[in-house]
């Protein structure tokens, strides 16, 4: 949490109800007045799996299928399943099979309006 974002926390935590609820319409209304309109999230490319594909190189095409998604967002769970495969010996398809649900399910929490 940066510096903003925790003295906005330290303020709507000693607020009155009443006050907080006037913050965050205010907020609210800045937000609409100066936030860039949401862009549409594009769906995957289909990149289809080569039948053999190494750890990196799949990465490699999960960041080219999935444009719209931050890799710093998915940079630990990724560096863990690398890790393991070269540290631990696991084997590659098993990494690769969790690569890939580990990026679909962070464009699914994406495109979730709900999440």
């Amino acid at each position: 949490m940066n510096r903003l974002e925790k003295r906005l926390r330290e303020i709507l935590g000693e607020l009155p109800p009443a006050q907080a609820e006037q913050l965050l319409e205010f907020a609210e209304f800045l937000l609409s007045r100066h936030a860039s309109p949401a862009p549409e999230i594009a769906e995957p490319l289909d990149i289809p799996r080569p039948s053999e594909e190494s750890v990196v190189r799949a990465i490699k095409r999960l960041r080219e299928t999935y444009p719209m998604l931050d890799p710093a967002k998915l940079l630990n769970e990724t560096s863990m399943l690398m890790s393991q495969h070269v540290t631990q010996g696991r084997g590659s398809v098993e990494v690769i099979d969790e690569l890939e649900v580990l990026f679909r399910r962070h464009y699914e929490k994406r495109t979730d309006p709900e999440s």
